[in-house]
């Protein structure tokens, strides 16, 4: 799968269980980067690439993958809500399907049509990132004018900035300052 909404900001994207979660989250207008799911060419762009050939948007589609997402996102900010909203969001009315593999493994797997189809694909990667305990290094920029989601590869999980040069770097430059001239006050 590619992630072309995630690596629009130089990141790499999630490990494959996450990947498409963390695309999506990514598909929000951030600076200079346009929203994907702005408008039905572009969000069809955008789901032809992650998704080739599973799913067709329609312009009423566009509006619940936002409102979702936005949900979504408020899960992955750092003062973000209580993981109990990605149950509400899921309590919609997603439909997805239990599937037995031959090898024995069930696989969650996403139904419907449109953004109940992608939405259903999310929610399923939450499932198994929250399953493998990779969910929680979904993070959103620490960055308020930001937010872009990344995968915290740290080995403690303690990463807080997209990118250390484009966000880190001036808000440690600025907290720096803040405290010298407190000092020198």
């Amino acid at each position: 799968m590619t992630s072309p909404a995630t690596e629009r900001f130089n990141l790499d994207p999630a490990p494959d269980t996450l990947a498409l979660a963390h695309d999506f989250l990514n598909t929000r207008g951030v600076g200079t980067q346009p929203d994907l799911l702005a408008d039905l060419p572009t969000a069809t762009a955008w789901l032809d690439q992650v998704l080739p050939g599973e799913a067709k948007l329609t312009a009423t589609d566009l509006e619940v993958l936002r409102a979702f997402r936005a949900e979504l996102h408020r899960l992955v900010v750092p003062e973000g809500a209580a993981p109990e909203s990605v149950a509400q969001v899921g309590a919609r009315g997603v439909a997805a399907e239990l599937v037995l593999g031959v090898d024995g493994t069930v696989e969650l797997r996403g139904g419907g049509t449109g953004a109940e189809y992608v939405t259903s694909r999310v929610l399923a990667e939450v499932l198994a990132g929250q399953q493998v305990d990779s969910w929680r290094r979904l993070k959103a920029c620490k960055n308020d004018r930001c937010r872009v989601v990344f995968y915290d590869r740290s080995r403690n999980n303690s990463g807080v900035w997209h990118s250390l040069k484009t966000c880190g770097n001036p808000a440690n430059l600025r907290a720096f300052r803040a405290r010298n001239k407190e000092a020198s006050s």
